[in-house]
């Protein structure tokens, strides 16, 4: 299924193995990874494309689907399932429904969806005119041809979803002294932040770009590459994640004054390929850096006064628009994220694993 602007296979939990190990030699085996084209599974050789649902009705009270999602990469044999996805997250109602697991509704379905990687809740809601699930329709997102039908997500609570609060380190700020074998040290300015993706936010000017430049120009720069790794090595430990050395968190932004009318500008590593747009929490996470006081978006940032902000995070393929309601007790602290996005189901069928899997 295509989930906004990702892409994998779901399955239900019932259908894979359930040691976790045996699980993920499967997972793997059906995307083709580690193969830097995937030619043997699956996979898109992308990132983006590299991803996998996994999908089970919920026993937790008030909660109707558990969603688990895995990040798989084509060069490498891991299956990180400790981030979260909101691009895949769009498809698991939609699937749910295909597979029945849920009835559907007339006039729209909503189901409260329980992401197990993080245990973050949200409501998400699906057109189904006259009781039928409907994927066409006039909602368009960037980085996805053509239009289809919206797929509202209402988060209910993303602050620290990883990371041991939104701010984790306590300052919207930090100066991040990095030292690594390769490249001169240098320090830079960042903001360390985790709603609902843990990031590490910082200006494009700092690194001696516009932050305008196409993705696959900044993906070939083997020097910038190497000086936001070396900085979010450093930063891994400060966010209270550890050695994050073989992990897909945190990504890394750079952020820079918006130019098509929206709130900042975003150039964007998952974590070492820059994203062609923006992923879904990537998204609420930059949003909310942009009405906090005292961060890197801060003076950089358009956003306007208000309780109840549209923000257009602006990336390499379009915009993005992100919602975000307020604390009007407390500026900065962020109440709800709303977002659309669309989804449909590629195929359907049977993905075949080697037998001395």
């Amino acid at each position: 299924m295509r989930g906004g602007t990702s892409r994998g296979p779901f399955f239900l939990e019932s259908d894979l193995p359930e040691d976790v190990a045996e699980r993920d030699r499967v997972l793997l085996a059906a995307m083709g990874s580690p193969d830097p084209r995937q030619i043997d599974g699956l996979g898109g050789a992308h990132p983006l494309t590299s991803k996998v649902g996994i999908v089970r009705r919920s026993t937790t009270a008030g909660v109707d689907l558990d969603f688990l999602f895995a990040q798989l990469q084509p060069s490498n044999d891991t299956v990180d399932v400790t981030p979260n996805c909101g691009n895949m997250l769009a498809a698991v109602l939609p699937f749910a429904l295909e597979r029945g697991l849920l009835s559907v509704a007339q006039g729209a379905t909503t189901a409260r969806i329980l992401t197990l990687n993080t245990g973050m809740q949200c409501d998400v809601k699906v057109q189904t005119p006259a009781g039928r699930l409907q994927y066409g329709g006039d909602a368009r997102i960037d980085g996805v041809p053509g239009t289809a039908a919206p797929i509202s997500i209402n988060f209910l609570d993303t602050a620290g979803s990883v990371c041991p609060a939104l701010l984790p380190t306590g300052r919207p700020l930090d100066r991040i002294a990095v030292q690594a074998i390769g490249i001169d040290a240098f320090e830079a300015d960042a903001t360390l932040i985790d709603n609902g993706m843990p990031m590490v936010l910082v200006r494009a000017s700092d690194f001696g770009i516009t932050g305008y430049e196409p993705a696959a120009q900044l993906t070939a720069s083997a020097d910038l590459r190497a000086r936001l790794e070396a900085l979010r090595l450093a930063a891994g430990p400060l966010m209270g994640l550890g050695d994050v050395a073989f992990k897909n968190y945190p990504k890394m932004c750079l952020i820079s004054a918006p130019r098509d009318g929206g709130a900042v500008n975003t150039r964007c590593f998952i974590p070492h390929v820059c994203h062609d747009s923006i992923g879904v929490l990537a998204a609420v996470t930059v949003a909310t850096a942009c009405v906090l006081p005292g961060s890197i978006a801060d003076g950089i940032a358009a956003a306007l006064p208000g309780v109840r902000q549209m923000l257009s995070i602006e990336h390499p393929s379009g915009e993005f628009s992100v919602e975000l309601e307020l604390d009007p007790n407390n500026p900065g602290q962020v109440l709800r994220a709303a977002l659309l996005r669309t989804a449909r189901p590629i195929m359907r069928g049977e993905v075949l694993i080697p037998a001395h899997l």
